[in-house]
């Protein structure tokens, strides 16, 4: 019998604790299911859901107070908010590339300056090595506001301001892809590299055929915490490029719902829809590079 009270117990418990994860998951979600069923709604209907708003201080100042009209499901799914995103407004398109053209190299280079560097930091020896990359750490702890005007002025120098690659040049040597690729680089067995020099094979060798492989999961982990940072980055380009047509759709977001709120929530939806791709694709890569990596903690 007490065998299965405790039993009982134990399901009680992991069904509580099941209801409060759906719970805070059903909370963190409904954000991304009101931008997207607002999305294929008129612009009329989305002025009824929320014209409540413009009524509150009627309310407080005494006239006549109302119930939130909040739907969820729209009255008659239509897709012309999309297609005023994609078709009739050219300059989402043109800030979609623009964000792609500066979050893409940015990942790529930072990746493969990670790489080169852990391998360095973490399997060579030295002198000077564990100072210079503390050294090279304490840029990263340094906030983004101390790094800025030092950034601009070198940029102006170089007469790069109002390019994007006044954005992407300091992206690319950034400190967090060494520090975060370099914990990887740690665990891996240093016997396996004193095999590799013994076979001949040179530090351009050991890192593709040994190093890259076995730091997968860093590498994918890296490119996505990359990518979801670059793609959503605001204040770099607002102080870098004062051409509105050279500006990430970030930028553009911010200033969407200044027109009609259902242009607004399509933008949004489409804008969201790279970093859920992406992050879906990285979660079965980490399962499948964590089984064939080989590093065991």
């Amino acid at each position: 019998m007490q065998r299965t009270g405790r039993g009982r117990s134990g399901i009680g418990q992991k069904m509580a604790i099941t209801f409060i994860l759906a719970v805070i998951a059903a909370a963190m979600l409904m954000p991304v299911i009101i931008t997207f069923t607002n999305s294929l709604m008129s612009e009329k209907e989305i002025g009824i859901n929320y014209g409540w708003i413009g009524k509150m201080s009627d309310a407080s100042a005494g006239g006549t107070s109302r119930f939130v009209n909040m739907k969820l499901l729209p009255d008659r799914v239509t897709p012309e908010q999309y297609a005023s995103v994609l078709v009739l407004n050219a300059g989402y398109l043109r800030m979609f590339w623009n964000s792609v053209g500066m979050a893409l190299p940015i990942v790529a280079g930072q990746t493969l300056v990670g790489a080169l560097a852990s391998y360095a930091f973490a399997k060579l020896h030295f002198r000077g090595r564990d100072s210079l990359f503390l050294l090279y750490v304490l840029t990263m702890l340094m906030p983004f506001q101390v790094t800025l005007v030092p950034n601009y002025i070198m940029a102006g120098k170089l007469g790069l301001l109002n390019s994007p690659s006044a954005i992407i040049g300091p992206g690319i040597f950034a400190a967090f892809g060494v520090f975060m690729l370099r914990q990887f680089a740690l665990h891996i067995p240093y016997s396996y590299i004193e095999a590799a020099k013994m076979d001949g094979a040179g530090h351009l060798r050991i890192f593709r055929s040994i190093m890259m492989p076995m730091i997968k999961p860093g590498v994918a982990a890296l490119a996505v915490l990359l990518f979801a940072d670059y793609w959503n980055m605001v204040e770099q380009p607002l102080i870098f490029l004062s051409d509105p047509l050279k500006q990430p759709l970030s930028v553009y977001l911010s200033q969407a719902n200044e027109g009609e709120r259902g242009i607004a929530f399509a933008a949004s939806m489409l804008y969201m829809t790279p970093m859920v791709l992406l992050f879906f694709y990285a979660e079965t890569y980490f399962i499948e590079g964590i089984q064939l990596s080989g590093i065991k903690g």
